[in-house]
C-alpha cells in the first residue's frame, strides 16, 4: 500500500467514479428503452424500472470489459499524481456527459471515459497504450455502427418478409409485447458494457493506491457499480430519449424490436467475446437508422443523424480537453 496516498483520497476518487456512473445511467437510459417508450410498448416508469434491473444483472457479466478499461488503456500511474490523473479523467467524462445530455445528443459515455483517461495521461506524462486502444476501442468504434446499420436493415427486412401476409394490427400488438424482451436484452447489454467500465476505473484507482494488486474485479466493486448505474438509469435521460425515440425516425413496434435486438446482439459479442468497450449509444443509434432505412432513405432524418455523428467525433477530444484543464487547474493542490 502506498503510504503517501490518504484513504480519503481513494474514497473521493471512488465517489467521483460513481458520480460518472450515475450520469452514465441517466445519459444512456435512452439506449435501452427509448424505442419501447416511443412505440408505447412500455410506459416510461415501467421501462425505466425494467432497464434498471437488467442493468444491475448485466454488470456481473462484464469483467472482460472492466479489465480492458482498468489496465489496457493507460499504463498504471504511480503515487498521488496517479490518483489525481484518474480524478481528472472522471471529471472530463462527467463534463462531456452533462454537456451532451443538456443538448439531447446521444453521445458515448464509454468514449468520454476513454477520452478522459487518454487526455489526463498525456498531460501527466503517463504512457497511453495505443495498440490496445486501436484494437479494442478504435476498430470496434468503426465497426459497431456499420454493423448496427447493416444488421438493423437486414433484421427489419426479414421481419417484413416473414409477416408480409399477416394482419397489421395483430403484428403490431405482438411486437409491442416482444419489445419488453428486446428492451430488457438491450438494457442487460448496457449493464454488461457500461457498469463494467466504471468498475475498471475503480480497480485502477485501487491498484494505484495499493488497496488491490491485480486485474481481477472485486465483487463489491461490481455490486456498487451495478447499483449506482441502475439508480441513474431509473432517473431517466428524457432529453436524449426524445432524440432516439422520435427525432431520428418515427418508430413502430416491429422497428423498435428489430433495432433493440440488433444492438443487444452486437453488445454481447463485443463484451463477452472480445472485452471490447464499445458504445451502446453508437450501436443502438445506428441500428435505428438501419431499421428506418427499410421504409425509404428519406424516412431517416439525416440532419438529426448528422448532429449525433458530429457529437461522436467530438467526444474523445472534448472529454480529453476537460480532463487536461482539470489536471492543470488542480495542480495547485498537488
Amino acid at each position: 500500500m502506498d503510504s503517501n496516498i490518504p484513504l480519503l483520497g481513494v474514497v473521493a476518487v471512488v465517489a467521483l467514479a460513481m458520480g460518472f456512473n450515475y450520469t452514465n445511467g441517466f445519459h444512456d437510459a435512452a439506449n435501452a428503452i427509448a424505442t419501447s417508450i416511443s412505440t408505447r410498448a412500455l410506459t416510461p416508469r415501467i421501462a425505466l424500472a425494467m432497464a434498471a434491473v437488467a442493468n444491475l444483472v448485466g454488470a456481473f457479466f462484464g469483467t472482460k470489459v472492466a479489465q480492458t478499461i482498468g489496465s489496457g488503456i493507460i499504463a498504471q500511474p504511480q503515487g498521488v499524481n496517479g490518483l489525481w490523473l484518474v480524478a481528472a479523467a472522471l471529471v472530463g467524462a462527467i463534463g462531456w456527459n452533462l454537456l451532451t445530455w443538456w443538448f439531447g445528443l446521444p453521445s458515448s459515455s464509454s468514449h468520454a471515459l476513454i477520452g478522459g483517461l487518454g487526455g489526463a495521461a498525456l498531460v501527466a506524462g503517463v504512457s497511453v497504450q495505443w495498440s490496445v486502444i486501436l484494437q479494442k476501442v478504435v476498430i470496434p468504434m468503426v465497426i459497431s455502427p456499420f454493423a448496427g446499420l447493416v444488421l438493423g436493415y437486414l433484421v427489419m427486412v426479414a421481419i417484413l418478409w416473414l409477416f408480409r401476409n399477416a394482419n397489421p394490427g395483430r403484428v403490431t400488438r405482438g411486437f409491442r409485447m416482444a419489445q419488453t424482451a428486446s428492451a430488457a436484452a438491450m438494457a442487460f447489454g448496457h449493464g454488461l458494457q457500461d457498469a463494467a467500465k466504471t468498475a475498471g476505473v475503480v480497480v485502477l484507482a485501487l491498484n494505484i493506491s495499493g488497496h488491490h494488486d491485480d486485474e481481477s474485479i472485486p465483487l463489491w466493486v461490481l455490486v456498487l457499480s451495478a447499483i449506482v448505474i441502475s439508480a441513474g438509469t431509473y432517473a431517466g435521460g428524457w432529453r436524449i430519449m426524445r432524440t432516439l425515440g422520435r427525432r431520428i425516425i418515427d418508430l413502430q413496434p416491429p422497428q423498435g424490436f428489430a433495432a433493440e435486438t440488433t444492438a443487444a446482439a452486437i453488445l454481447y459479442v463485443a463484451g463477452l467475446s472480445f472485452g471490447a468497450p464499445i458504445s451502446t449509444t453508437h450501436t443502438i443509434t445506428s441500428a435505428i437508422m438501419g431499421v428506418g432505412a427499410t421504409k425509404r432513405l428519406s424516412a431517416v432524418r439525416w440532419s438529426v443523424a448528422g448532429n449525433i455523428v458530429g457529437a461522436w467525433f467530438l467526444t474523445f477530444p472534448g472529454a480529453a480537453l476537460v480532463a487536461v484543464l482539470t489536471w492543470w487547474v488542480t495542480s495547485v493542490f498537488r
